[in-house]
């Protein structure tokens, strides 16, 4: 047996579902040892990953492909698969669950509660793993709803006073989405080519769906529901009330992972399925993405509460992301998925250093946490502040490789979207910057002393996401050679040739100029 002919997906999909089992049934004197079961059962999983990937190839397609037939009679099927965009994003779930679990080691307060977390966090590990795999468009849909069962039990049964009213708002804008896409995905059955591979993603691709306007008001279903998901200007105000009530640990698999679903179905299904229907939406796309990446920064400058700070820097993170997926050049693709792992490395550590502040000073305001604790946790303020400026993109760490590939490529094809959104950098490093000042600059107050500054098992915990930022920073070349090729097919097949040299030099055209003329190209073949 080969490495590609090995089930790969299906065991790391069923493996942490099993370990959840196990955590979940162990009692007595052993059920105190129920985070130690979960955390070397979420490395075991990693390790897995990790072997299956050094048998990835970089210049293929999808790999470690599986298909069974499930639902015939409709064309389901259980079909998984990987590119380099699937592959990666498996990689940083299964890197984020063990960090996560080390990170809530004390936060429960009881066996109890430490199991039933710990077995949660394994059964959403299995529903990120899947929905990256994910190669059927009705197996894609199932896991994008099951999975909203166990984040909104982490969010509303461990968070703080307000976590109920929180995951509430969290299930009911996403089921709004899981209900629009429920949609697209009948229309897709209705309208596409059936079969008994009718849900395929490679079947659907380059379908006739009857006229222009059913083309794009599929693709709307979709979009929307990614768009809920991602979270994106103006569908984005479930966000930071779900990361503020919940527990840091639960933001980090919520933000740096479970978000990315939305980006991630944005490229494998939006694109590729209706290319026409994207290249028509692309310039309010673009425009709304440049809005997120505004918005969400300058409502981060207004937050006292830390945990909504950087709720609302994923929104303005998110807009660089979405509007690299819709430059539609193989550059700004390869920078958005990029960009996906690296939000989730910066942004995951952001949400775990903030944890370990409100642990330590009791408080989510910022004002009440400082000033001065710099003097009194140099680990802790250096961690933060070293993944802060990876928020901010600052060159040698990896954000920036990500965020300077994204506004490049959107240059090629909307240079004043790719120049007004480089602005959002400058506003940023505000938002960082005020923050590290308010807790860690500046003369130490009395009730500070004695802060306990990061330990062994903390250390641990943000040491393997700084340490990967820096070597994606300095040598991202491993990273980009494997989004390469699916971001070239992603541009190939939403029918977009890459904008020659001259035109980049040249005066090109206004924002959605490019876009308006491509569409008319595509409507007259």
């Amino acid at each position: 047996m080969t490495m590609q002919s090995f089930p790969w997906l299906t065991v790391l999909i069923a493996a942490p579902s099993v370990g959840a089992l196990i955590v979940w049934l162990v009692g007595g004197p052993v059920r105190r040892y129920a985070r130690h079961i979960a955390f070397v059962w979420s490395l075991l999983v990693a390790a897995g990953a990790v072997i299956m990937a050094t048998g990835f190839n970089s210049g293929g397609g999808v790999q470690f492909a599986e298909r069974y037939e499930w639902i015939p009679s409709f064309g389901v099927s259980y079909a998984v698969g990987v590119n380099g965009i699937g592959l990666v994003l498996v990689l940083l779930s299964v890197l984020l669950v063990p960090v996560v679990l080390l990170a809530a080691w004390r936060e429960q307060s009881s066996p109890a509660k430490q199991a039933h977390y710990a077995a949660l966090v394994l059964v959403l590990e299995t529903f990120m793993i899947a929905v990256f795999a994910a190669r059927d468009v009705f197996f894609f849909y199932i896991l994008f709803e099951a999975m909203l069962i166990p984040v909104y039990f982490l969010i509303g049964s461990f968070g703080g006073p307000s976590a109920k009213k929180a995951a509430l708002k969290f299930l009911l804008y996403s089921l709004a989405g899981g209900l629009i896409m429920l949609a697209g995905v009948i229309a897709v059955w209705t309208r596409g080519p059936g079969g008994e591979q009718g849900f395929m993603i490679d079947s659907l691709v380059g379908a006739d769906w009857g006229s222009v306007r059913s083309e794009r008001l599929i693709f709307l279903a979709f979009f929307v529901a990614f768009a809920i998901k991602a979270p994106m200007f103006p569908v984005h105000t479930w966000l930071p009330d779900a990361a503020q009530a919940a527990k840091p640990g639960t933001s980090v698999l919520l933000v740096g992972v479970l978000d990315k679903v939305g980006t991630f179905g944005m490229v494998t299904m939006c694109l590729p399925i209706f290319p026409a229907a994207s290249r028509w939406a692309a310039p309010v796309v673009i425009v709304l993405a440049v809005i997120s990446i505004f918005w969400g920064a300058f409502l981060a400058l207004g937050q006292s509460d830390i945990l909504r700070m950087i709720a609302y820097t994923s929104v303005s993170h998110f807009g660089f992301i979405v509007l690299g997926v819709f430059a539609f050049t193989e550059t700004a693709e390869i920078g958005s998925a990029f960009y996906m792992v690296n939000h989730g490395l910066s942004t995951g550590a952001l949400f775990l250093l903030a944890g370990f502040l409100i642990s330590r000073r009791g408080t989510q305001d910022m004002a009440l946490m400082g000033p001065g604790l710099q003097r009194t946790t140099p680990l802790l303020g250096g961690t933060f502040l070293i993944v802060g400026l990876s928020a901010v993109a600052l060159p040698g760490l990896s954000t920036f490789v990500s965020e300077f590939m994204v506004m490049v490529g959107t240059y090629q094809r909307a240079p004043a979207a790719a120049v007004i959104s480089a602005l959002g950098v400058i506003m940023a490093a505000l938002y960082i910057l005020i923050a590290y000042q308010k807790i860690f600059t500046g003369p130490p107050r009395e009730d500070l002393a004695g802060t306990a500054d990061l330990g062994g098992r903390e250390l641990w915990v943000v040491g393997p996401l700084i340490a990967l930022m820096l070597v994606l920073g300095l040598y991202p070349k491993p990273a980009i050679d494997v989004l390469r090729g699916p971001a070239a097919e992603t541009v190939r097949l939403a029918e977009y040739d890459e904008p020659a040299a001259e035109a980049v030099e040249g005066a090109p055209a206004a924002p959605g100029a490019a876009l308006a003329g491509a569409e008319e190209e595509g409507g007259q073949r």
